[in-house]
């Protein structure tokens, strides 16, 4: 897979998925990056770590790689463990997320 593979627009922000690096990525600029981290064990997403620089913060891009992971996770009929609570918190609020999450993860989140 090339890193070009899934990428997309969301929130505004273009939203890709570097397959290598194991994580989506917004280029901000100025050699920044906001990412979402993953790991795939089999029929799994696991999103482990979400960073936003500082200076970008408040933007909504940490919310535009949560939707763009989720539907990625969706597309591919992944299951969803949200390791990093800023995916954890996002999917206990958002009803239309919760049918993606492991069943373990949904219990933990009392969805």
């Amino acid at each position: 897979m090339s890193n070009s593979d899934a990428a997309g627009t969301s929130g505004g922000w273009t939203v890709r998925d570097n397959v290598e690096r194991k994580r989506f990525e917004i280029e901000l600029g100025g050699g920044a990056v906001a990412i979402a981290e993953y790991t795939l064990p089999e029929g799994i997403i696991m999103f482990t770590h979400t960073e936003v620089p500082p200076e970008h913060e408040g933007k909504g891009i940490g919310k535009a790689l949560i939707v763009a992971g989720l539907a990625a996770a969706r597309e591919r009929g992944l299951k969803v463990i949200p390791i990093c609570p800023f995916f954890a918190a996002y999917m206990q609020k958002h009803e239309e997320v919760q049918d993606l999450l492991d069943d373990v993860w949904r219990r933990r989140l009392g969805v």
